[in-house]
C-alpha cells in the first residue's frame, strides 16, 4: 500500500491510537510519524456528523474537482510493519458481500446534491489490496460504480497491486477497466527480508508478472520501496535500488520505514523484544542513495517520496488534487472522505460499515469542519512535502501571507537548513535534508492547541 498515495492521505484507519514519533530522534521508536491531514485525526468526533449530511445535501463548490476512492481491504498476509485496516481471513462470499456494499455506497453519493452529475477526475483503487479480488468480483464492481459515477474522461484512474496476487487474465482486466497508473508494492527484492517482514510476495513474482505488465503498456507503472525494513543492510538495499532501475518503471515511491503502534513489529518491542531495527539517519541515507542513483538513471524528483522519469508524461493525480484541497469521496470501511471543506470518515469495522448500507445509510463515523485557518495550514505543510510552494498560491486561494503568519517556523527550519526562504523569487523550497525527513518539519505549523495532540 502506497501511504503517497493515500497519502497520504491513507484510507485505511489504523486499528489502534498511535502518538506522533519524531523523526528527528536517532532511534527508530513505535510511534507514527507521516502526516496525511491535517488536523489531526483524533480531534475529528461525532458533534460535526451533521454538516456532512448537509454538505451532501447543499450544492458543490464552485470549480471544486471531485474524486473517488475505492477501499479494497483484502490481503493474502498482514504484512509485520502494515497499521491499516485490512483482512486476510475473508472468504469469497464475505468480499462479495463487502463489493456490495461498497458499490450501494458509491450508489447512495451519487444521488445527492453535492455529488450528483459531477464529473470525476481521479479515481483510485487503494486497499488492502485491490489485485487481490476475482477478475469477476472487479468488473461487477466497476459495472455497478460507472453506471452512477462514470470515469471514462478521467485525468487518472490508478490502482493498487501485490504483485503475487497478479495473473495474465487479471491484468487485462485492471487495463480493460480503465487504469492509466499500476501500483506495484515491490518494497525490497530481497526474499529474506521480503519473508522477515511478512511480505506474502517474493521476488520471483516482480519478474513473472513483469512482461505482462510492459505488453499492456500502462500509461505509468510505479513501483513502491521501503528504506529501512527489518533485515536491510546496504549491501542489500543497494542491489534492490539497481534491480528497480533494471525493471525500469516510469515512476519509483520511496518511503522510510515507520512503526506505529498496532503493527506486528511494534507490538514484539513494546513487549520487549530487540529488533534490528535501522535508526532514521540511516533511513535516511539509504534514502538519499536511491534518489542519487535513480537520477544518475534518467529519474527526476516530484516529491519527498517520488521519482519520475524525466522523458515520460508521469502524474500524480490523486495526491496533488488531495493536497490541494479537492472534494473526494472515500468509500469502504474506515475510508477518508473530504468534501465541500469538511473532513470525515467512515465507521472503522466491518460490521457497522456493513450495517449502516444495508439499511440505505452511508456509513459515516465521525467528522471535523475545520476553520479556513485549519484549511490553509493543511494544504500548505501538505504541498510542503513536494519539495516548493509559492507563498502567491496560498495569497491567491486564502487571501493569507503565509511568511508572515508562519514566520517563527520558517525562520527557525531556514536557520535549521530545512528549507530556503525567498520572498522575491516567490518560493518557498525544501533542501534535500529537509525533504528527507519532512514530516517531522510539519508539526512545527501547527496550531497551539494541536502540539501535543494525538495523531489519530
Amino acid at each position: 500500500m502506497s501511504k503517497t498515495q493515500l497519502n497520504t492521505d491513507s484510507q485505511a484507519t489504523p486499528l489502534a491510537e498511535p502518538a506522533t514519533a519524531g523523526i528527528d530522534s536517532k532511534d527508530t521508536t513505535v510511534g507514527s510519524v507521516f502526516v496525511s491531514n491535517y488536523p489531526p485525526y483524533s480531534t475529528w468526533g461525532e458533534s460535526d456528523v451533521p454538516e456532512v449530511h448537509q454538505a451532501l445535501d447543499a450544492p458543490p463548490r464552485p470549480d471544486a474537482t471531485l474524486g473517488l476512492y475505492l477501499h479494497i481491504p483484502f490481503c493474502r498476509k498482514r504484512c509485520k510493519f502494515c497499521y491499516f485496516r485490512v483482512y486476510t481471513d475473508k472468504n469469497s462470499s464475505e468480499i462479495d458481500t463487502y463489493l456490495n456494499a461498497l458499490a450501494k455506497e458509491v450508489e447512495l453519493y451519487s444521488a445527492k446534491p453535492a455529488i450528483a452529475g459531477r464529473p470525476l477526475r481521479f479515481v483510485y483503487f487503494g486497499g488492502g489490496t485491490p489485485s487481490y479480488i476475482s477478475v469477476k468480483h472487479l468488473t461487477t464492481l466497476v459495472d455497478r460504480v460507472k453506471q452512477v459515477m462514470p470515469w471514462d474522461a478521467a485525468e487518472e484512474i490508478a490502482f493498487e497491486c501485490e504483485p503475487g496476487t497478479l495473473t495474465e487474465k487479471k491484468l487485462d482486466a485492471i487495463k480493460a477497466i480503465g487504469v492509466t497508473r499500476l501500483s506495484l508494492g515491490v518494497e525490497n527484492l530481497n526474499d529474506e527480508i521480503l519473508a522477515e517482514n511478512g511480505r506474502a510476495h517474493l521476488s520471483k513474482e516482480v519478474y513473472r508478472i513483469d512482461p505482462w505488465i510492459k505488453r499492456l503498456a500502462f500509461d505509468q507503472v510505479n513501483i513502491d520501496l521501503i528504506s529501512g525494513m527489518i533485515g536491510e543492510t546496504w549491501e542489500s538495499w543497494r542491489e534492490t535500488v539497481k534491480k528497480t532501475i533494471e525493471l525500469d518503471p516510469d515512476s519509483v515511491t520511496v518511503y522510510q520505514l515507520e512503526l506505529p503502534f498496532n503493527t506486528v513489529y511494534s507490538k514484539d518491542i513494546l513487549g520487549g523484544d530487540a529488533l534490528p531495527v535501522a535508526d532514521w539517519k540511516l533511513k535516511r541515507e539509504w534514502h538519499q542513495y536511491a534518489f542519487e542513483q535513480f537520477a544518475e538513471a534518467g529519474y527526476t524528483q516530484s516529491s519527498a517520496y517520488t521519482v519520475l522519469k524525466k522523458d515520460k508524461n508521469c502524474q500524480f493525480v490523486y495526491r496533488d488534487a488531495v493536497w490541494q484541497g479537492s472534494d473526494m469521496i472515500g468509500t469502504g470501511v474506515a475510508s477518508f472522505s473530504h468534501l465541500s471543506g469538511i473532513h470525515f470518515q467512515n465507521a472503522p469495522s466491518w460490521g457497522d460499515y456493513l450495517g449502516a448500507l444495508e439499511e440505505d445509510k452511508l456509513p459515516v463515523y465521525r467528522a471535523l469542519k475545520p476553520t479556513v485557518s485549519e484549511r490553509l495550514t493543511r494544504e500548505m505543510i501538505l504541498q510542503l512535502k513536494l519539495g516548493k510552494i509559492r507563498p502567491s498560491y496560498f495569497k491567491a486561494k486564502f487571501n493569507t501571507d503565509i511568511l508572515e503568519i508562519f514566520a517563527e517556523p520558517y525562520e527557525k527550519l531556514q536557520n535549521d537548513g530545512m528549507l530556503r526562504v525567498n520572498a522575491e523569487s516567490d518560493e518557498i523550497q525544501l533542501t534535500q535534508r529537509g525533504l528527507l525527513q519532512v514530516d517531522s518539519l510539519l508539526p512545527a505549523f501547527y496550531a497551539p492547541e494541536y502540539q501535543n495532540t494525538r495523531y489519530t
